[in-house]
């Protein structure tokens, strides 16, 4: 490869570096997501909030009255809330 090249190759690689570090002083913060084993706990955990069955393996939750609420091995109840800002959707299954 020429000089030449080489001087085009550093200027892109420090451009991308300086884009980068650049990036990375944006915080970004998320709500924990705090999972609980049964029902009441995820609604003392959060008094004021929906709490949701989360299907972990699927990503999506769902409201009580809905047929998979509370069902399956890889899912735990959580505040809607916390599902939400997770960015975890909700099931429209078994919804009128």
């Amino acid at each position: 490869m020429s000089r030449s090249g080489l001087g085009k190759w550093s200027g892109a690689i420090a451009c991308a570096g300086a884009i980068l570090v650049g990036a990375g002083g944006a915080e970004v913060s998320a709500t924990p997501l705090t999972p609980f084993r049964y029902e009441a706990q995820a609604q003392r955990h959060c008094p004021q909030d929906r709490v949701v069955w989360l299907d972990f393996r699927k990503g999506v939750y769902y409201r009580k009255g809905q047929k998979r609420y509370g069902q399956g091995f890889d899912g735990s109840f959580v505040c809607l809330n916390e599902a939400r800002d997770s960015f975890y959707r909700r099931s429209l299954l078994g919804l009128r």
